[in-house]
């Protein structure tokens, strides 16, 4: 009940079994305070500083802006490809982040367009003051799209890598707690599973949004009408973001070592272990090497590599060149410190705890018993259950919160009717982070609607398709495609 009310700060809460264990007799204070530092939090942390150097140096919107210079400047080309470039980012870093960087570079294209009479980002009402406009202001229909996209592809994009999510790393670390014999999950096979219906519940969420609120299939509609800015409205916008690239100058040495520095990561994240030939861990040791190894290495190497060449002119002979200062790296610890949020700790730790918990208190077991009937309902029917369950729920409190809730109990419906822990854990994990109606479900939400004064009214009538999609997207692509990626047709003897 902490977890869904949230009575307590959520990383509290995540304290309290190392308060209840001990007392209650279910496990020692230093087997339960083991659970909150492992290989996923380590992880996790490393994920989170890669994130901190990426936004810390602008290498996200060097990125951003190049792609959409590329693809092009009408509403359709523009929306298209701010949705795919905010996947993509949200991929890497947190949602929030994604979301919070992707909302100004739309607002710019937005005022540009307006000041040229191409368009109107808040509907005009007559016979008010400019004071209460701005207190009633509502979004045109175009306007509320472009926010929409930045919210709902970050969510998306976060299920793209296992490093995108909270949520993703909780099934990780609980995987790995509660079956320390099966195989987890590798960043390889979690790519390669879930990029493609990430691209797809994309497109058909971006084809949603058109449909909606920018008159696609309708041409004569007012929707339609609004959007189209012309060849005019197509240079304007492409000035606008021509002139943000501009405004970043070359290519800096802090930009191209933190680039560099994460395709390093990328690859060695990838081919640790990517299933279909040896990974390099086994080139290196026969002791087993996971991905907070690699994530920690570049960590190190952020504070090592110099985020400026001044070193270069250390021995020059004209002594006005010589540094007088040592160079700092590509980040510092202010900076991590300040930016990283170290609460998730606790949140993903106390997760770890209660699934460490139900099976030494024999929870799990009980569990198991009273599911086994389960055994005689198909086993996609289940899944539909479950995703459709997780979805809701995640509209209501945090996504890691719900997460931690429902795992424990999926792993023991599994074992109790004899499936593979990941077909119903998996795509339940996945759909704990897609929260399409609510403001409050998820930041990038609650980002997206302030910024562009979206209603709750207006986002859960925008929500219906993402969710729909979403939930058959998910079920259909698990069923098909997620067997065969994670080889889900028997069942293991490591899950029983």
């Amino acid at each position: 009940m902490f977890w869904v009310t949230e009575v307590l700060p959520l990383p509290i809460t995540g304290m309290i079994p190392v308060i209840l264990y001990p007392l209650m007799g279910i496990m020692s204070t230093n087997e339960t305070c083991l659970c909150y530092m492992n290989d996923t939090t380590m992880m996790f942390l490393g994920s989170l500083v890669i994130a901190v150097v990426i936004e810390n140096s602008g290498l996200h919107m060097r990125i951003a802006l190049l792609i959409i210079r590329i693809i092009g400047c009408s509403h359709r080309r523009l929306t298209l490809g701010l949705f795919f470039v905010t996947m993509f980012i949200s991929m890497w870093i947190s949602n929030t982040a994604a979301t919070a960087m992707m909302i100004p570079i739309m607002e710019t294209v937005l005022i540009e367009l307006e000041s040229q009479g191409l368009g109107n980002m808040f509907i005009q009402k007559e016979g008010v003051t400019e004071e209460e406009g701005r207190e009633i202001k509502r979004p045109t229909h175009s306007t509320m799209v472009y926010y929409l996209v930045a919210a709902y592809a970050s969510t998306l994009g976060g299920t793209g890598t296992i490093v995108g999510s909270g949520t993703n790393l909780t099934l990780k670390g609980f995987l790995e707690k509660r079956f320390p014999n099966s195989p987890g999950i590798n960043f390889a096979s979690w790519m390669l599973y879930s990029v493609p219906p990430m691209l797809l519940m994309g497109l058909l969420t971006w084809l949603w949004l058109q449909v909606m609120y920018m008159g696609l299939f309708r041409p004569e509609s007012k929707d339609a009408r609004a959007i189209d800015i012309g060849q005019q409205g197509e240079r304007i916008a492409a000035g606008v973001i021509e002139k943000r690239y501009k405004e970043l100058g070359p290519i800096s040495w802090h930009e191209f070592s933190v680039g560099v520095l994460f395709i390093f990561v990328v690859l060695l994240w990838f081919f640790r272990s990517p299933g279909f030939m040896p990974g390099w861990a086994a080139y290196v040791t026969n002791l087993s090497v996971k991905d907070s190894t690699a994530a920690v290495c570049v960590t190190i190497l952020f504070f090592i590599i110099p985020s400026k060449l001044d070193f270069l002119y250390a021995f020059s002979k004209d002594p006005r060149k010589r540094p007088t200062k040592a160079s700092l790296g590509l980040i510092t610890w202010k900076m991590i410190n300040e930016k990283m949020h170290w609460s998730l700790i606790f949140v993903l730790g106390g997760g770890f705890a209660i699934s460490a918990g139900s099976t030494s208190s024999g929870l799990s077991e009980m569990l198991g018993h009273y599911l086994i009937g389960l055994q005689k309902i198909n086993v996609v029917a289940i899944m539909l259950i479950v995703c459709f369950f997780a979805e809701n729920v995640t509209e209501l409190t945090a996504n890691v919160a719900v997460a931690n809730i429902i795992l424990p109990v999926l792993a023991e419906m599994c074992v109790a009717i004899k499936i593979h822990p990941l077909y119903l854990m998996l795509p339940a994990t996945l759909c704990c982070s897609f929260s399409f109606h609510l403001p409050v479900g998820t930041p990038p939400n609650a980002i997206a609607s302030a910024a562009g004064h979206i209603k709750t009214k207006d986002f859960i009538i925008a929500g219906i398709g993402p969710s729909i999609i979403t939930l058959v997207v998910t079920v259909i692509a698990f069923s098909t495609w997620g067997k065969y990626v994670f080889n889900l047709s028997d069942f293991s003897e490591w899950a029983t």
